[in-house]
């Protein structure tokens, strides 16, 4: 039976990489953000979230326009619960659907930026956090995203602080030097082939 491995880490900690680091050792990788993205295109729930919202949401190219979206429901904490119980279980029947399909990999990756916020540890065989201190993180989120240190700051009190996290993960991974990064994670993926 495949393992669902948890990945996650508050906004600049590197998850992605890290993701991506297991992809590249040709561990299957979903990344619920993406699949989230993929889903938010789609014509039904466009209409949804534009529903959801009294203004206008939608880009000039008809797509919605993620980062106003972003600074509406970090400001409206309601507005956001409402997205996600939207958004949520299309990602999980989309999980599911691929899980189908990497059945036969003795674990997978699932990056979930919001996995303990979400209880999703519960349906997980075991979780990896990835921290790296807050500067390193806003400066990796400003290099990146087209976005104001206020907004990066209202998303990480709006995610459950780090000690919380560090407290219900399986394994910690510091990300702040990639090639110990790497090496971490080389030690992992023998782990978690034998559990």
């Amino acid at each position: 039976m495949t393992k669902i491995i948890g990945l996650t880490g508050g906004i600049g900690t590197g998850k992605t990489t890290v993701a991506k680091y297991f992809a590249s050792k040709g561990v299957p990788v979903y990344i619920a953000d993406e699949a989230a993205k993929e889903i938010m295109n789609t014509k039904e729930v466009i209409h949804q979230v534009q529903t959801l919202f009294k203004e206008n949401v939608i880009s000039e190219n008809g797509q919605l326009n993620r980062s106003y979206i972003r600074e509406l429901v970090f400001s409206d904490k309601d507005k956001l619960k409402q997205l996600n119980s939207m958004i949520h279980p299309k990602v999980t029947l989309d999980f599911e659907n691929w899980l189908k399909q990497n059945k036969k990999a003795p674990f997978i990756i699932k990056e979930v930026a919001i996995l303990f916020e979400t209880k999703g540890q519960n349906y997980c065989d075991a979780t990896i956090l990835v921290t790296a201190p807050i500067d390193t993180r806003i400066q990796r989120v400003l290099e990146r995203d087209n976005t104001s240190k206020e907004i990066i700051l209202k998303i990480i009190e709006n995610q459950l602080p780090e000690e919380e996290k560090i407290r219900l993960a399986t394994y910690v991974i510091e990300n702040q030097n990639l090639e110990k990064t790497y090496e971490l994670i080389d030690i992992l993926i023998k782990k978690l082939n034998n559990i």
